[in-house]
């Protein structure tokens, strides 16, 4: 019998409303067990871990995923998979982060939450509880059937450094418009087999805990002048995460050429990720973006936002040369890109 490792950080999956204020709060996975009797026809063993102090997502940061990751670690031989409870609102970053973070992964992580609590009468934590446990304990000739690190919301699973949050307001919270979902939950759970990453046999877990969150962002915008853009660059960080227009467009104009450049010979890393949600960058494409290639911005092709951050805390974290990190920011590691 498969056994499966929760882990409950918080979110509106474990909310209930205050009966005074109307206000949600969070409750406990006790509470949250009482609300899902189901759970014990589940054909496998639960085990949960609950954070002495439930989050809000909004509250996320490097230290809890390397408390995230340490908990992976430390309980991996003895469970066949794992899910984690988590808001929504950050969960892109995290399931994102801990996909870099957890190296040769050979059984699945699937983070799961909800639109609405789990006491409402119409909500959908049910279901995605019930379905992310189904989906960590698949086996396939004894080897998990989703050996990643995955976001199941809504009758799909999606890679997790490939989804954002599109929508507060629906229980269709995500998306991953540039990769195609890996499981469909109906009367039957569907693997999309030729989409999953398969581990490299006989490669044992390594945990990269060295996050480094010295990471700025620049988003552009027609109008953004040397003011905002220098306050940005010249910020004490590392690492740039760049938003540019279309296929990864910039202006042209030579103080932002100039000022990126300067940035880039003073060691800071830029990559350059599109404000589109659907697309890659293909820098040298046209001449808006010739010039940024030209002087050594970093190709972000399709990444997520979400994935750019986190791969790029990363990086940083496991090389001190900027060439090694424009390198790997280019490379796809976990599948969090399609490089052209």
């Amino acid at each position: 019998m498969s056994q499966i490792l929760i882990i409950y950080t918080g979110g509106t999956i474990g909310m209930m409303s205050d009966p005074v204020t109307k206000v949600l709060k969070p409750i406990n996975f006790e509470q949250i067990m009482d609300n899902v009797p189901e759970l014990e026809k589940l054909n496998c063993r639960i085990k949960v871990h609950s954070f002495e102090e439930i989050i809000d997502s909004s509250n996320m940061n490097p230290e809890i995923w390397s408390q995230l990751a340490g908990l992976i670690e430390s309980n991996y031989d003895e469970n066949d998979g794992f899910v984690i409870l988590h808001g929504s609102d950050t969960m892109a970053y995290t399931a994102s982060a801990l996909s870099f973070m957890l190296e040769n992964l050979e059984k699945p992580i699937i983070f799961t939450g909800s639109q609405l609590p789990i006491s409402a009468i119409r909500t959908d934590a049910k279901e995605n509880l019930m379905t992310a446990i189904e989906i960590a304990k698949a086996k396939k000739n004894e080897r998990s059937r989703v050996p990643e690190v995955c976001i199941y919301f809504d009758y799909k699973l999606f890679r997790g450094n490939r989804a954002f949050k599109y929508n507060s307001s629906k229980f269709e919270a995500f998306r991953s418009p540039n990769y195609p979902i890996l499981a469909e939950s109906g009367v039957h759970l569907k693997f999309n087999v030729n989409d999953i990453r398969q581990p490299l046999d006989g490669e044992k877990l390594i945990i990269h805990n060295n996050l480094v969150s010295e990471v700025a962002v620049l988003k552009l915008y027609p109008g953004i002048g040397p003011k905002v853009v220098e306050a940005i660059l010249n910020a004490d960080v590392r690492g740039v995460v760049m938003e540019t227009f279309g296929a990864g467009n910039t202006t042209t104009d030579s103080w932002f050429i100039d000022l990126l450049e300067k940035a880039i010979k003073e060691g800071k890393v830029i990559v350059d990720i599109s404000q589109c949600k659907v697309g890659t960058v293909e820098l040298g494409r046209y001449e808006t973006s010739k010039q940024l290639k030209d002087i050594g911005v970093a190709n972000g092709y399709d990444m997520t936002f979400e994935s750019a951050v986190t791969k790029m805390m990363y990086l940083l974290g496991e090389f001190d040369d900027p060439a090694m990190v424009k390198h790997y920011m280019e490379t796809d590691l976990r599948g969090e890109i399609t490089v052209s």
